[in-house]
């Protein structure tokens, strides 16, 4: 893959050109472009761009004072489509990059012409009557703390690794575009203010509002067993609101992508081909 850079949003990422479809490749919270870079070996016929999200990986982060609220990456995603010059597009995501995904499908159902979300669907949710405690959680934690350095790389990647699904060498991977070095060692260079708790969360309700508006067909891929990253009763309602869903699993952890990229690509590309219909319509055929 190749580096980008889009100069006016400070957003950097990597393109795998092998093919016309138009693919934006959203990663999970913490991870960066990078986490898409195995797995682009086996996308042929797409074309391919993975962006690190602000204060993620190579891209910028936000204003100081500014916070990270969850809506904004929608708008980020759309301007970066709109810098490619996509008019419509279809998007991967993973995690964090999903639930992005499926807000952007549901805002605008005339520009996705299909998704394939890895152990992502819809937004994390929270009961109405957590709003106040929401805000004293975070109004408590939302503070600056001192940032862990580690004292070569071989500790900053073995840290990584200990503290998710990661295996060394996937950690390894991320360092390449989320390491920094500092004076007395190297960082993990995220924002720290990505680890804030949120101030807002969207009810269950309007989550599965958000899922039913969505047009494009959606191929859901988890892990099995399943990873925990939402409760199954949720997930069922949340595939049961989806017009057009397609469900494919396969054993690995919540970075399945990154661990079975020979498995989980070809899935991938295959559900993009089958859905390039409207794409190949307009005159754009490979």
């Amino acid at each position: 893959m190749k580096p980008v850079f889009f100069e006016s949003l400070g957003i950097a990422g990597m393109a795998h050109h092998s093919g016309k479809r138009p693919v934006l490749a959203l990663h999970g919270w913490l991870d960066n472009a990078n986490s898409f870079l195995d797995i682009s070996e086996y996308l042929d016929g797409i074309d391919l761009v993975a962006i690190d999200f602000p204060g993620h990986g190579l891209s910028r982060t936000r204003p100081e004072g500014a916070r990270f609220y969850f809506d904004d990456y929608v708008f980020d995603v759309l301007t970066v489509a709109d810098q490619l010059g996509w008019e419509q597009f279809h998007l991967l995501g993973h995690s964090l990059g999903g639930a992005v995904s499926s807000l952007v499908a549901a805002a605008c159902p005339d520009r996705v012409l299909s998704m394939a979300l890895i152990e992502g669907l819809g937004p994390m949710s929270a009961p109405a009557d957590r709003t106040a405690s929401g805000w004293r959680k975070a109004i408590k934690a939302s503070r600056l703390r001192p940032r862990r350095v580690h004292a070569d790389r071989d500790s900053a990647i073995n840290a990584r690794a200990s503290n998710s699904d990661l295996t060394v060498a996937e950690a390894t991977t991320l360092a390449e575009r989320g390491l920094k070095t500092v004076e007395d060692g190297l960082i993990w260079s995220h924002d720290l203010r990505l680890t804030w708790p949120s101030t807002h969360r969207y009810t269950e309700s309007q989550v599965l509002d958000l899922l039913k508006a969505i047009k494009a067909p959606v191929l859901n891929i988890y892990s099995d067993p399943p990873s925990g990253i939402l409760p199954d009763r949720i997930l069922e309602r949340r595939l049961a609101a989806l017009k057009q869903r397609h469900l494919f699993s396969h054993p690995g952890g919540h970075h399945l992508h990154m661990q079975h990229p020979d498995v989980i690509g070809p899935v991938i590309k295959e559900f993009f081909h089958e859905h390039s219909q409207d794409f190949v319509a307009q005159g754009h055929s490979d």
